[in-house]
Parts: C-alpha cells; structure tokens; sequence
C-alpha cells in the first residue's frame, strides 16, 4: 500500500497541493517561533529577554499547533471526499480498511515531510526577523544572537507529522463510515470546549482591572468556544438552514445544495468560526487595553508591549492560516462540482444561475461562520471589558468586526464565485462526460 500512495501522489500531484501548502506554511510558523527557546536557551541571554521569547515562542507555538491541525485537516477531508469512488473501487478489489488506511496516512506524512523539509529555510528567516522585531521594540537586548536548534526542528517536524497522520486517519474514518453512525468523540470533545470555554469566560471576573494576567482567561474561552462549535459545524450550519425563508430557484437549490454537503462544509466553516472569534476577540481586547492604558496615562512596560506584540502577531498569523485554508477548502469542493454545474446547465440553468446559486451557497456559509464565530468571540470580549473598564460593550469592537466580516466574506465569496465561473468555462456537455 506504500507503493500504491507513492504512485498516486507521483501520478497527481495537484491533489496533494493543497496539503503540502498546509504543511508548509504550519511548518514554518511552529519552527520559526519554536526557534526563540532555542535562541533564549543560549549561554549568556538575559533574563528579562529570555522569558519575553519564551512567552512568544510558548503562546505563538500553541495557536500554531492548534491550526496546522485544523489547516491539514481541512484540505485531507476534502481530499478524501472526492476520492470515494477510487476508495470503494480499492475496497472492491481487496483493499482491507486497514489497508486504506495505511495508504491515506501513508501519503499525508509523505506530503508533510515534503512540506517541513521545504519549511526549514523560511522558518529561520522568520525566526532572524522576529528577534529583530523584539529588538527593535526594546523587549529583547541587542547583543542577543538567533539560534535554529534542535527544539524548532524536532517540534517542527513531529507536531507536523503527527497533525497530518491524525487529521488523515479521521479524515477516512469520517468517509468510511456508515450513514447511520455518528461522531460520539467529535461530540464529546465539542460540548467539553464549550463548557471549559464558559468556565474560562466566567473566571474572568474573579481578576481585578490591574492584573497583568487579566486577557488571557477570556481569550482562551473565546478560541475554546470557537473551537466547540467549529466541531459542531455540520449541526450549525443544518439548524441555520431549517430558518431560513429563501425563495426562487437560486435560493432553494443553494440551500438544498448546503443541506446535502453540510458534512464536507465543516472544514470551511471551521476556518470562518475560528477566524472571527480569535480576531474579533484578541484585536478587540487589545485596543480596549491600549486605549484604557493610555486614559489612565500609565507607560506601557515591556510585559505590555511583549503582550501587544503577540497579540497582533498570532491575528497575523491567523489571518493567512484561514485565508489559505478557505482557498484550498472552496477550490476543491467547488471544481470538484464541474459535472454538477454541467448537468444543472443541460437541466435548463443558465451561467448566470449557476454563479447566483453558488454565491447564495458562499453568503450563507459566511453568514453562518461569522455569526457563531461573533457568538464565541462576545463572551470573552463583554467578560474583559466589564472587568477592565467597566463598560459592556466597546465601541473598538464595531470597526474592528466590520473589517473581519469584509475579510471572511471576501474571501469566501471571490473563491467560490472564481472557481466556479472557471468551470463554466468548459462546456456542459464536456463538463459531465469529463467528470463522469
């Protein structure tokens, strides 16, 4: 079954782009800020600029760990998906499941090794560049050298292959299971991020306005939170389906279309959840922060700024993490809708409906995403303002959620309508013969 992957990634290589792109851009980030705790481990680092790297590398490394998960999944689920026809025939021939299963896993580490070993030099750019950051804001001394070593390249290295192996083992469970089964784990681990994220919220008001380590329990029940419905996705967007009262022929087919492929959606919507609520919750935080340090006249110590610095570091990062996730997710499940958009257009349909039914379909997912994303990122965001300044609801939050919806909508709706007027290019006829 080795073999048989090798020859299947040698054989299509456009296949597996979209999760060496995963792997790579996971790779870098983990190894990149992994590299600060090599460089705060050297003989002669200060104190002070030690722990400010380790509290980067340490935080940063997290976020980064979480969303190569959730990135190599996301992309291997799909990948899956519309590989179910080559799967059964497998399965017909005499494929064992375990065996289907040695090969998916068997290709995902291939791919990821591929991609970490790509990795390697922009990571230690990235990681000279970040140190140059710290300096440059006074967080880190100037003396202080950038090390590579072994704890950026192990972490690296593993975090990515045990990522890509796990996301493609449940990626072939989730296909190859039967109909009548349901996720007993996804579900058990969904309802314990929404309570531990509630906890979380609610603990903030145990802090008083001064303590330093005042944002950090509602931004981790915020991501938790996101993270509880992120998993129950497929439920969410089903029950926003069953509410609404679309009419004409676009609109009915974009919410049937949805309400058949709710379970291949789950990726996308994971993006779009987890890109509003850790956004939404940690730019706004930090200009209620900002902007109560400054009314209070205080100067901002280098915890502050090591604090600034990070916030506005991991929404960077988040920010191309979840575009490049979405990209992926929407091209392949939309060009894998050639023969559909072919047949619906020998049925009657026009380009023009096509395109309107695809964009209904990117209106409601974004919708869908950003709302229950706006959901997890409230709580931890009315939380740290009651506590921090005793408001409910900041006035940062309007403008900073305005920018963030323009963003997930963009992004969404320019991918999903751009594959899809690419497919229309192929004849209807020759879209279905192709496909079939």
């Amino acid at each position: 079954m080795f073999l048989l992957a090798m020859r299947s990634i040698r054989h299509r290589p456009g296949r597996f782009l979209a999760t060496l792109l995963s792997a790579f851009l996971g790779t870098a980030i983990i190894m990149m800020f992994n590299s600060l705790h090599d460089t705060a481990a050297q003989d002669g680092v200060d104190s002070t600029s030690a722990e400010t790297l380790s509290t980067a590398a340490g935080v940063v490394g997290g976020y980064g760990t979480l969303l190569v998960f959730f990135a190599v999944a996301s992309t291997l689920t799909v990948n899956v998906r519309q590989r179910a026809a080559e799967l059964e025939l497998l399965r017909c021939s005499g494929a064992t499941p375990a065996q289907l299963k040695r090969m998916v896993v068997g290709e995902a580490v291939v791919v990821a090794l591929v991609g970490a070993a790509l990795a390697i030099g922009p990571a230690m750019l990235g990681g000279r560049l970040l140190l140059e950051m710290f300096q440059d804001s006074g967080q880190v001394a100037g003396s202080v050298d950038h090390s590579f070593g072994p704890i950026a390249f192990m972490t690296g290295i593993d975090i990515t292959l045990l990522a890509s192996a796990g996301a493609a083992f449940l990626a072939l469970r989730r296909a190859t299971r039967g109909p009548g089964r349901r996720g007993g784990a996804r579900k058990f681990l969904a309802y314990g991020a929404l309570l531990t994220g509630t906890a979380s919220v609610t603990s903030t008001f145990a802090f008083s306005a001064s303590d330093a380590a005042l944002m950090a329990p509602p931004a981790y029940g915020a991501i938790l939170l996101s993270v509880g419905f992120a998993l129950m996705a497929p439920r969410l967007l089903e029950g926003v389906l069953d509410r609404l009262p679309l009419n004409g022929a676009s609109g009915w087919l974009a919410v049937r279309n949805l309400r058949e492929r709710a379970g291949q959606l789950a990726g996308i919507l994971t993006s779009l959840i987890l890109f509003t609520a850790v956004a939404t919750a940690t730019l706004t935080m930090q200009a209620v922060e900002s902007d109560t340090v400054g009314a209070l006249g205080i100067t901002k110590s280098v915890d502050d700024k090591t604090l600034e610095t990070l916030n506005f570091t991991v929404v960077g990062i988040i920010v191309v993490f979840v575009c490049v996730m979405l990209v992926n997710s929407l091209y392949a499940a939309t060009s894998y809708r050639a023969r559909e958009f072919g047949q619906q257009r020998l049925a009657g349909a026009t380009a023009g409906q096509v395109l309107g039914t695809v964009a209904v379909e990117g209106v409601i997912l974004t919708v869908t995403g950003v709302l229950f994303g706006a959901l997890a990122a409230l709580a931890g965001i009315v939380s740290f303002t009651v506590v921090r300044s005793d408001g409910v609801l900041p006035g940062e939050m309007y403008g900073i959620g305005a920018a963030i919806v323009a963003v997930a909508a963009a992004v969404t709706l320019g991918t999903s309508l751009a594959t899809a007027r690419r497919m229309l290019r192929t004849p209807a006829v020759g879209a279905v013969s192709l496909a079939a």
